[in-house]
């Protein structure tokens, strides 16, 4: 459900900013599995992963290995921190810049922001996937764990579905972030509305519910009041100049 709401989103957004037909140069920051990168890279792009895990690169590696020999020329691995950019590209070096579910893992976001903002050619895209720390109580709040709830009123801070300590963010203050490294927000989306409550177990819906599901999210994800309350948010910078 999340990878298929962010790819439209992107998808969106990518066509509103560049020509079509247009091979862009991509970088995901912490790709994981790698959904979004190969799915660019079928796409015709060029894409880069920068990946801290050893273990998820050597999975993604494996993965990469079994597309087409065409779609493995267009995907570059490395392994290093997305903290580090400046350390491997240099600036104005991508069209698009992924960020998806990494900034939860920062105690503190905003040096990151700017040097994925540097590696961005002037007119180029952000794409961040945050946790909505303006939502943080309604999930444990609809499953009745009342002291998680209340507690997520006061603090950031949480534990994810893997039982790692995290952290959420703040639209509000991302915008201000988003602003000050020269990549100001253009558009945001919310993601995971209405299932952000389903068991990890909990078996796909077939084919006809699966796609009212994804219509229903899909409008809330861009309509007020709904997409504020999200679980997570999709935010969009273009990179100024």
């Amino acid at each position: 459900m999340r990878q298929e709401l962010v790819a439209r989103q992107l998808d969106e957004q990518i066509a509103a900013r560049f020509p079509v037909g247009r091979r862009l140069r991509v970088l995901d920051v912490g790709p994981g599995q790698g959904t979004q990168a190969l799915r660019l890279a079928r796409a015709g792009h060029q894409v880069t992963g920068l990946e801290p895990d050893p273990r998820m690169l050597a999975v993604l590696r494996e993965t990469l290995a079994a597309e087409p020999a065409g779609i493995q020329e267009r995907v570059r691995l490395l392994q290093g921190d997305g903290r580090d950019t400046g350390a491997h590209f240099l600036p104005g070096t991508f069209d698009v810049v992924l960020c998806h579910g990494v900034l939860m893992y920062l105690p503190e976001p905003d040096a990151m922001l700017a040097g994925l903002a540097r590696v961005l050619a002037p007119g180029g895209l952000l794409s961040l996937l945050v946790r909505n720390a303006d939502a943080l109580a309604l999930r444990p709040g609809l499953l009745g764990d009342w002291d998680t709830a209340l507690a997520a009123f006061d603090s950031p801070a949480y534990t994810n579905r893997l039982g790692l300590a995290v952290r959420a963010d703040r639209r509000e203050t991302l915008t201000a972030t988003l602003a000050g490294i020269g990549a100001p927000l253009y558009a945001w989306y919310g993601v995971r509305v209405f299932t952000d409550v389903a068991g990890d177990e909990r078996p796909p819906p077939h084919a006809d519910e699966l796609h009212r599901l994804l219509a229903a999210e899909e409008r809330a994800g861009r309509t007020d009041p709904y997409r504020s309350v999200a679980a997570l948010l999709h935010l969009c910078g273009v990179r100024g100049g």
